[in-house]
C-alpha cells in the first residue's frame, strides 16, 4: 500500500510517499481501508521533532481517518468488515491507504456523514467536547467565548455549545471566517485582529463576562482572557506556543480557574463518553464537520503548510 513516511524530523519536505506492506490485524485490532485523513496541527509539531513525546523513526503520521473496515482480529465485536467507520487514533499512522487501530478507537460513521467529514471528527471534536464538558463543566444557559472559532476545533466547539444551549461569542480573523462561525451557530462574532476586541464580551453577556473561554493560543491571549471572565469563570487552555505573563489578581476577584487540557490525559471511560455523544450528534445532524480543502495523499507536505496558516475555515483533509 501507499503510505507517507517520515525518516527524519524536519520541515514538510521530510514527508515522503512510499510503498509499504499492508498491516494485518491482531487481537482486538481493526484494519481500515482509508477513504479520507484529517490533518491536525499537532502532526506538524511531531514531524518537526518539536513535541514532548516523539515516535521512533521511521513513522507514518496521523491520528484521524474515515473509511471502511477491511478486516478484524479475534475478539473484535464493535465493528465488522464492510462497516463505515471513523478512527480517533491509530497504531500504524493515518496518512496511508490502510491503517490499523485498536477497536476502542474505531467508531461507526453514520450514513449521512461523508468520509471527508468523518476524518474531521477525531482530534477536533474530541478536543472541543473534552474542553467544554469534561474540563470546564459547561452547562446550558452559560456563555462561552471560543477563540479561533474558524478552525477544526473552534467550529466543533461552536456546534457543540450551540446544541447544549449555550450563548456563544466567537472570534475570527477574516470576514469569511467570521461569517462561517456565525453560520455554524455563534450568536456574536468578533474580529480578533481589532485592538480591544475583548472589551465587547461584557456587553454581549449582559455585563457578566464569559462563563467559559476556550483558548487556542494562550501565549497571546491568556492575560486578556482573565479580564473577560465572569465570576467563577473558567479558561480552558487548548493550545499555546510559548510562555505568558498574567496578573493573578484577575483570577482572585472572580474566583476564576485556568484549566489545562491534553487529550492523552482522558481516561478510557471519558473517551467512551465523548464518542457516544459525538456519534449521536453526527447521526442526528447536530454536528456537521466543515471541510476547508481536500488534497491527495501525495500532497501531504502542502497540507502541513496550509494547516498552520492563519484564516482557517474548516478542516484540511487528505484522500489516498
Amino acid at each position: 500500500m501507499k503510505s507517507i513516511r517520515v525518516s527524519e524530523f524536519g520541515g514538510p519536505a521530510v514527508l515522503k510517499i512510499e510503498t509499504v506492506s499492508d498491516p494485518q490485524p491482531g487481537d482486538g485490532q481493526v484494519l481500515v481501508r482509508v477513504h479520507a485523513v484529517g490533518v491536525n496541527p499537532v502532526e506538524t509539531y511531531i514531524r518537526a521533532g518539536q513535541y514532548a513525546v516523539l515516535p521512533d523513526l521511521p513513522f507514518t503520521p496521523g491520528h484521524d481517518t474515515a473509511g471502511v473496515v477491511e478486516a478484524v482480529g479475534s475478539g473484535v465485536t464493535r465493528v465488522k468488515p464492510g462497516d463505515r467507520v471513523y478512527t480517533a487514533g491509530t497504531l500504524t499512522g493515518a496518512y496511508a491507504e490502510m491503517t490499523l487501530a485498536n477497536q476502542s478507537t474505531v467508531h461507526p460513521l453514520p450514513d449521512n456523514v461523508s468520509f471527508e467529514q468523518g476524518a474531521a471528527v477525531g482530534v477536533p471534536y474530541t478536543t472541543a467536547y473534552r474542553a467544554l464538558f469534561q474540563r470546564a463543566q459547561a452547562r446550558p444557559g452559560e456563555s462561552v467565548l471560543v477563540h479561533g472559532a474558524t478552525g477544526g476545533v473552534g467550529i466543533a466547539a461552536v456546534q457543540l455549545a450551540r446544541a447544549a444551549g449555550m450563548r456563544i461569542v466567537a472570534t475570527g480573523g477574516s470576514d469569511a471566517g467570521r461569517k462561517l462561525a456565525a453560520e455554524q451557530g455563534a450568536h456574536h462574532v468578533l474580529d480578533h485582529a481589532q485592538e480591544g476586541y475583548l472589551d465587547a464580551v461584557a456587553s454581549l453577556t449582559d455585563g457578566a463576562g464569559a462563563n467559559v473561554i476556550l483558548e487556542m493560543l494562550a501565549n497571546v491571549n491568556l492575560g486578556r482572557d482573565l479580564g473577560a471572565l465572569s465570576r467563577k469563570g473558567r479558561v480552558v487552555v487548548i493550545g499555546s506556543r510559548g510562555s505568558v505573563e498574567i496578573n493573578p489578581r484577575d483570577t482572585m476577584g472572580r474566583d476564576a480557574a485556568i484549566l489545562g487540557m491534553a487529550l492523552p490525559n482522558a481516561s478510557p471511560a471519558e473517551y467512551a463518553s465523548i464518542h457516544a455523544a459525538l456519534g449521536a450528534g453526527l447521526a442526528n445532524g447536530t454536528l456537521k464537520p466543515v471541510i476547508a480543502a481536500t488534497l491527495p495523499l501525495s500532497e501531504a507536505a502542502q497540507a502541513h503548510d496550509k494547516v498552520l496558516q492563519s484564516g482557517a475555515r474548516g478542516k484540511i483533509v487528505l484522500t489516498p
